[in-house]
């Protein structure tokens, strides 16, 4: 059975809570995550847009730098990445060849992401990572990354109401929740603006005697952000440019400003040089993306309410007209307040099922719009449904905004690469 088989049976065991199984995993494997320099990074929104930032600036400061990530867009190869490049097929066969018999013998067998999680560790301690940045899953305390005892920077982006079901309905618990990678005496990080998830994260820092360092916004002495990119005037480092669009990249840099400070006090050299370089030339995709220019076509993986109203932020500083909507979800996020956040916005919305068990139904989401008064049309084919929605915005010269689940990725720039070979515009 090769790796991506036996990631499919892992699949089935589906998404299970706690640490046993990842622990005993990594545990066969030699505890590798103890013998890596991680940056772990934990929060609601924010949390790829950073990760892709500092690794660029680590990378580019000399560093072999590990990535990981989830979920992966177009295959699972890009969840491990060394300096931005993705684990090559031969080498990912090799990591899973060795580790899915020690899966095997366990008697509770490691969930698809655990099994992910441990590749990950296992791929970058036998690489020989400088340091490796870690993204959580979901929450934090039982999320399967966090096996780590001392990992060099803890990270919180932001705590926002997500995944409601498993992590809870306020920002206090879900500030619990992610405050679990806190660890005794490492430094934390926090770089969102809820005051009540702020204290949580006061608290279990506390307890942890882990030095917190807050992310001052009001360093910010300038931005400005258009479909070209970002620029930030950070106190400290001066004006920096990024690639990256959307206007809560100024938030991102400002948070990953901070941590460079951070690691810089933990003994790694980061030269202003490499942190202009690495933001210049970084590359993210599914974070308002522009896929296509002429006409415009853009994609954002905004999937809960905090990241839907930065979605829309972005599309009313960027647009002097209504959009058209791509949208679709997992069932489990409020998609009911989707369109009061989005409808001044959208001239038609068109919804779509991801790929994904957990998926809305696309008929439930466009009943939602269209009791908001906003025109919508449903389809059950994510395929007709992009070819309908891009169809409506060329001939109505609007540009096509696709939101929702990164699950919807994959299948929207196949669909789309396809569409522009068959009738290329621009």
């Amino acid at each position: 059975m090769n790796a991506r088989e036996y990631l499919k049976v892992a699949a089935l065991r589906g998404s299970k809570l706690g640490l046993e199984r990842v622990t005993e995993l990594c545990k066969k494997l030699g505890d590798p995550q103890e013998k890596l320099k991680i940056v772990h990074v934990a929060g609601t929104n924010g949390k790829g847009s950073f990760c892709a930032m500092l690794s660029g600036i680590l990378s580019h400061s000399g560093y072999t730098v590990g990535g990981f990530s989830s979920p992966a867009l177009t295959d699972v190869t890009e969840s491990l990445t060394i300096n931005g490049v993705p684990i090559p097929d031969c080498e990912f066969e090799k990591i899973m060849a060795e580790i899915i018999p020690y899966c095997e013998e366990m008697d509770d067998k490691p969930t698809e992401f655990e099994v992910l999680t441990a590749a990950a560790y296992f791929y970058f301690y036998k690489s020989g990572c400088d340091i490796a940045v870690v993204e959580c899953g979901m929450g934090g305390d039982s999320d399967s990354t966090n096996v780590i005892s001392s990992p060099v920077l803890s990270v919180i982006t932001n705590v926002a109401v997500d995944h409601a079901a498993f992590l809870g309905n306020t920002t206090e618990k879900i500030a619990r929740h992610k405050a679990g990678i806190i660890k005794p005496r490492r430094p934390v990080l926090y770089g969102g603006n809820d005051s009540a998830a702020l204290k949580i994260i006061r608290e279990i820092s506390a307890k942890n005697n882990a030095p917190l360092t807050v992310s001052d916004m009001s360093r910010i002495n300038f931005s400005r952000s258009d479909l070209f990119g970002t620029e930030v005037d950070f106190s400290g480092f001066g004006r920096l440019k990024t690639s990256l669009s959307g206007t809560y990249q100024q938030y991102n840099m400002a948070n990953v400003l901070t941590a460079v400070e951070i690691l810089r006090r933990e003994g790694f050299e980061i030269p202003k040089s490499s942190v202009e370089s690495g933001l210049s030339d970084i590359s993210h995709h599914g974070r308002f993306e522009i896929i296509n220019r002429d006409p415009l076509v853009i994609f954002d993986g905004a999937h809960n309410p905090d990241g839907i109203i930065c979605a829309a932020e972005s599309i009313e500083n960027y647009f002097n007209s209504k959009v058209v909507l791509l949208i679709g979800v997992m069932a489990d996020k409020e998609y009911w307040l989707y369109p009061e956040i989005l409808g001044k916005f959208t001239e038609r919305a068109f919804t779509v099922i991801p790929d994904n068990p957990r998926a809305l139904d696309s008929e439930i989401l466009k009943n939602a719009f269209v009791e908001k008064g906003i025109p919508a049309e449903s389809y059950h084919d994510i395929s007709t449904g992009i070819r309908a929605a891009f169809e409506f915005s060329v001939q109505n010269g609007l540009p096509l905004t696709a939101l929702g689940s990164l699950y919807m990725y994959r299948e929207f720039s196949a669909i789309f690469s396809q569409i522009y070979r068959e009738n290329p515009r621009g």
